[in-house]
Parts: C-alpha cells; structure tokens; sequence
C-alpha cells in the first residue's frame, strides 16, 4: 500500500487525560508508517505520562513550556505551526476543547493550535457524560466550523466499534483518518473513480447448494485499499468473501450469482475512469433453481443443465467510452492453467481490456487463497514479468501500471 505518511511531520499534542497512554501506540503507529513526530504536552498531560517515555519514543525533546527549563531556550509555537504537515491533539480533553473553541492560549499547545497552519485532528477523550454535555458538543461544533477534523470516538466507517462515545478512539483508526486525508489530497489517483470486482460467485442449485471455485478475494481487497491509498474513490463489488478492507470504500456493494455482479458492474461502471476486474465469476449457471433441497434418495443420479452466465468484462469492453465523453481504463485478469499467454493475449482483445494481469496455476504460492501472488502485465505494447510477492506488493505493481495507463488516456 502506498507509504502516505512517509515524509510527513506530525506535531502530536497530549492532554491530561488517562488515555494519554495510548499516545505511545500512535506514536509507534506513526513513526513505523515513516512520519517524523514532534510531542507538545500540557502540563496535565505530564501527571499522567513522563516525556522521558516520548522522547525515547520520537527520538526528540518534548515540548511543554515556552522556554526549556535548562538552559532557557525558547521553543517557539509559531516555528513549530509552520513545520507541521498536520497538527494531532489525542487524546484531547473536555478542558483542551473548551480553550481551542474560545482562543485560551494558556499553554504551548494552546499557543501552536492558534499558530498552525495545518490541517489539525482532534481526538477527544472523557467521560460519557462531560462528551454529551451541550458545552462540549457546542465547543465540537466550533472547532468543526473552525475546519478541524474531529475523531468522533465510536463513529464513523473507521471508528472501531469497541470504543464508546467518550473514550478516545483507537490508536490505528486516528493514523488512519491522516492517511485518509492526506491520500485524499495528495495521491496521483485523487479525482478519480476505480470499480473493483472481487471475489468468487456462487451460483444456487437449491437453497442449500451451489457451484463456486477458491477465490477469496484477496486480491482484489489489497488493490482497493492501494487504489484508495492513492486518493481514488472506490466502488468495490464483491462476492461471498471473507475479507476486509484497511479503508472504507465509497461504495461496498455485497453481490451472490454472476448475475448480480453483472448488474451492479454495468450500474456503476458509467461512473468510473477505470474498472478492475479481479472477481473469479463464474461461467456457468443453473438453468433452474429448485424451490427445496433436492433430496439424493428421491433423485438418484443427479445431472446439471447449465447455461452460459453473462460475460461483465466483455460486456464492460463494449460500453467502454460512451458515458460521460471521457475514455476509460478496463483491466481484466486472467487465470490459467495451460496457454497461459496465448489465453491472456486473446482475452486482452476480444474483450477490448486495455491491458490484463495473467497468473497461473502451475506457479507456486500463485492464485486462489494464496497471500502470494505471481504476475505477468500485458498489454498491446507486450508482456512485463513480476516475481512472486505478497498480494499487497503485487497490488501496487497493477496500480502502478493502471496510473501509467490512465495518464495516457488524459
């Protein structure tokens, strides 16, 4: 996935709260993602955590006061305003709120909030009933319309569920709404709208039965989160799966048959710059569906009448182009087992794909339920190999190519 916080400095405030324990977890969360972190504790902040523990941790002084209690230097508020990519005050207490809302600059934190220039992230952390009660939720509201962005404890898409309203949300889910803002603003996919479709279909013999294959999904997860780690709006349709993203998505639609990823690819491929098809859908389909389970005493030797299922890549390569007057990406995936290159090169223009991923079965770690994956990108201009990876590497090598492609069609 794209390393968004690489590079990135982070002016992390503390407050006197009991959560303030966790702000060692987001600092490793944020130093291990490659962003430089500079701690400015309260004075209240340091009853409940030593800077000596965040010092060893960021690997610099922290700051509490305007001037260093040695040697008299003086730590200036508006220096450190100017050096911060984004300002992150976690855990932030009722009082803290209260003096941001209201301009209180009684402390070094205070004083750097009122001088950045950042965008600035707010995790409040308290009881439930000081977070409900109107002057915090007023004091929220101001510093909303002031353009902070505040980590709702126990909300939203990336909030976890294990967290109330009141506690401070969980340290990975704060990095995450940084790396979803920045992605947002800064990633070579930014304006752009991704369909993927992921995972296998399951085609109904009777309520209890159907025909399916291996896929998991996994590969088509780990290129909507990277594609999202790019700034892209995703519109991920997927099967019967087992996974998650590390991102939320624009859209999740949760489809069942090749029929119903049919539909939903055709709904919203109108709206996408490009589509992925990573879904192992499947070719044949049930011509009738029993209302019962079918009983093996009662039928002996079962045989399956089986009808051809709806092509969407096919489908997709014809619409491509006529909505919207702009020019589309379609990418496709071919897994094979024999003529692998022969297979993906007639797939690639049948199907009027712009290039497509060819993997194998005959590779080892390759393929379905793997957490590996080895691929071959082809398209008109010819064949790249890649080795074997995790799927999240390979993930970045398709986006990679797809962002080359895309800029082309500019």
């Amino acid at each position: 996935m794209a390393n968004i916080l690489k590079g990135k400095k982070i002016v992390l405030g503390i407050t006197g709260s009991i959560a303030a324990y966790k702000s060692c977890l987001l600092i490793r969360e944020l130093i291990k993602r490659g962003a430089e972190v500079q701690v400015v504790i309260t004075p209240a902040g340091k009853e409940f955590i030593t800077p000596i523990t965040l010092s060893a941790l960021t690997g610099k002084p922290v700051i509490s006061e305007f001037f260093a209690q040695r040697d008299g230097t003086w730590n200036s508020h508006v220096d450190l305003g100017l050096w911060a990519d984004a300002l992150l005050i976690a855990p932030a207490t009722a009082s803290t709120i209260g003096k941001m809302a209201n301009g209180v600059a009684d402390n070094m934190l205070i004083t750097t909030y009122l001088s950045a220039k950042a965008p600035v992230f707010v995790a409040p952390a308290m009881d439930l009933d000081m977070f409900a009660h109107p002057s915090t939720q007023k004091n929220l509201d101001i510093l909303r319309s002031y353009g902070n962005y505040i980590i709702e404890p126990g909300t939203g898409e990336l909030a976890s569920h294990l967290v109330g309203k009141g506690r401070m949300e969980e340290p990975e889910n704060i990095v995450r709404h940084l790396e979803m803002y920045f992605a947002a603003k800064e990633g070579e996919l930014v304006g752009k709208t991704i369909m993927i479709t992921a995972g296998p279909t399951y085609e109904k013999i009777d309520p209890v039965r159907f025909i399916g294959n291996y896929s998991s999904g996994k590969m088509g997860f780990a290129l909507a989160d990277e594609c999202v780690s790019r700034g892209a709006k995703v519109i991920l349709i997927a099967g019967p799966v087992q996974q998650t993203t590390y991102f939320p998505m624009a859209q999740y639609i949760q489809v069942e048959s090749a029929g119903n990823m049919y539909d939903a690819a055709g709904a919203f491929w109108g709206s996408a710059d490009a589509a992925i098809l990573t879904a192992a859908v499947a070719d044949y389909t049930p011509e009738h569906v029993a209302d019962e389970k079918i009983k093996r005493e009662k039928t002996g030797e079962m045989i399956l009448a089986l009808k051809p299922t709806q092509d969407i890549a096919a489908f997709l390569g014809k619409q491509k182009n006529k909505a919207n007057n702009r020019k589309q990406v379609l990418v496709g995936f071919a897994l094979e087992t024999n003529n692998e290159l022969l297979n993906a090169e007639e797939k690639l223009k049948r199907k009027n794909l712009d290039f497509i991923v060819l993997n194998s079965l005959n590779d080892k770690g390759a393929g379905f339920r793997h957490d590996t994956n080895k691929i071959s990108i082809i398209d008109d201009k010819g064949k790249v190999d890649y080795p074997l990876k995790s799927k999240a590497e390979v993930a970045v090598d398709i986006v990679d190519h797809l962002v080359k492609v895309l800029k082309q069609a500019e």
